[in-house]
C-alpha cells in the first residue's frame, strides 16, 4: 500500500535532489507574484498512472498550487487528451514541472506497457504480475502503475515470501539433502501463513518438489510445449508460474499453456516513459 507519508518521503526527496539550492531561472526570471495555469497534456496514447506523485509535486513546492485531475490513475486516454490542470504561483509551478512530470510518465509508462501484456492474455487464466526488478526507492509507486495497468503484484520484498530459486537449492542441498527432504525441513519451521514457491527449470525437478508441499512452482524458461506438459504434471496440486522468456510476442503462447501466473520483469524495468506534457496556456487570475 502506497501511503500518503511514504509518497511524500519519495517525491520530496525528488525535488530535494533537482533544486537542492531553490530555481535560480525561475526566481531569477519570473516576478513573484506571477501566476499561471499550465496543462497536463497526453502526446501519445495511454494509460495513466501516478496521479498522486504528480500532485504531491507540486503540493510539495508550493501547498497553495491546486492541481486540478481530470482523469484517474487507469483511465485509458488519446493523445491530444487533457489529463490535468496546475494553477498557483509561476515559480512554484516551473520548479516542480520537471519532478511531476518524471514521476507521471515513468509510471503511465508502466501502466500502459502492462495493459498491453493484459490486453494479450484476455481469455486465459493467466495473471499477468510484475517483479522485483523494479527502480530502487520507487517500487511502491511502480507496483501501484502495474495495478493501474490491470496486472497484480509479486512479493512486495524480500520479507514477504519464501520463494527458492536455483542458487537457493544448490546451498541448501550441498549437504547431501535431497531438494525434497530439505524442502520439508523449510517447510515444517514455517508459520502457516507463509507461503512457499520454488523455482524448477527442468520437468523431472517437479515431483520432488511438489512433494514437499510447496504452495508455487515457478516454470523458469519453458518452452510452450513444457509448460503444457507442467501444467498437466501439476494437476492444481500447485499454483504454477510461468517465467523468463517474457515478451510482447510470446506472452500469448505462454498463457493458453494453462500457467496461472506470468511474471514479467519488463513491466518496470523496460518500460519506455510515456510522452506527456505539461504547457503554461494562459496567466491564472
Amino acid at each position: 500500500m502506497l501511503t500518503t507519508p511514504a509518497l511524500d518521503r519519495v517525491v520530496a526527496a525528488a525535488l530535494e535532489e533537482d533544486a537542492p539550492w531553490g530555481d535560480i531561472t525561475s526566481s531569477t526570471l519570473i516576478p513573484a507574484d506571477a501566476r499561471a495555469l499550465a496543462v497536463l497534456r497526453a502526446r501519445e496514447p495511454g494509460v495513466f498512472s501516478g496521479a498522486r506523485a504528480f500532485a504531491a509535486a507540486f503540493r510539495l513546492t508550493d501547498p497553495d498550487i491546486e492541481v486540478r485531475l481530470l482523469v484517474a490513475d487507469g483511465d485509458r486516454f488519446d493523445a491530444g487528451a487533457e489529463l490535468a490542470t496546475v494553477a498557483g504561483l509561476a515559480r512554484g509551478i516551473l520548479q516542480a514541472e520537471r519532478i511531476g512530470l518524471n514521476f507521471v510518465q515513468r509510471l503511465s509508462g508502466i501502466a500502459t506497457l502492462t495493459a498491453r501484456y493484459v490486453t494479450e492474455t484476455t481469455g486465459t487464466r493467466a495473471r499477468i504480475v510484475d517483479t522485483r526488478k523494479t527502480t530502487p526507492g520507487l517500487r511502491a509507486l511502480e507496483r501501484q502503475a502495474v495495478r493501474d495497468g490491470g496486472g497484480h503484484n509479486h512479493r512486495h520484498s524480500l520479507s514477504d515470501t519464501v520463494m527458492a530459486k536455483d542458487n537457493h537449492l544448490a546451498v541448501l542441498t550441498a549437504g547431501g539433502l535431497s531438494v525434497t527432504d530439505a524442502l520439508l525441513a523449510v517447510r515444517a519451521r514455517l508459520s502457516h501463513t507463509t507461503h512457499l514457491e520454488v523455482e524448477v527449470d527442468r520437468i523431472d525437478q517437479i515431483e520432488p518438489v511438489l512433494a514437499a508441499g510447496v504452495d508455487t512452482v515457478m516454470l523458469d524458461n519453458f518452452s510452450a510445449d513444457d509448460l503444457r506438459a507442467g501444467v498437466a504434471l501439476i494437476a492444481g496440486r500447485a499454483i504454477v508460474e510461468a517465467s523468463g522468456g517474457v515478451n510482447l510476442d510470446t506472452v500469448r503462447r505462454i498463457a493458453e499453456s494453462g500457467v496461472d501466473v506470468i511474471s514479467v520483469g519488463a513491466l518496470t524495468h523496460s518500460a519506455p516513459s510515456l510522452d506527456l506534457g505539461l504547457d503554461v496556456v494562459i496567466e491564472a487570475p
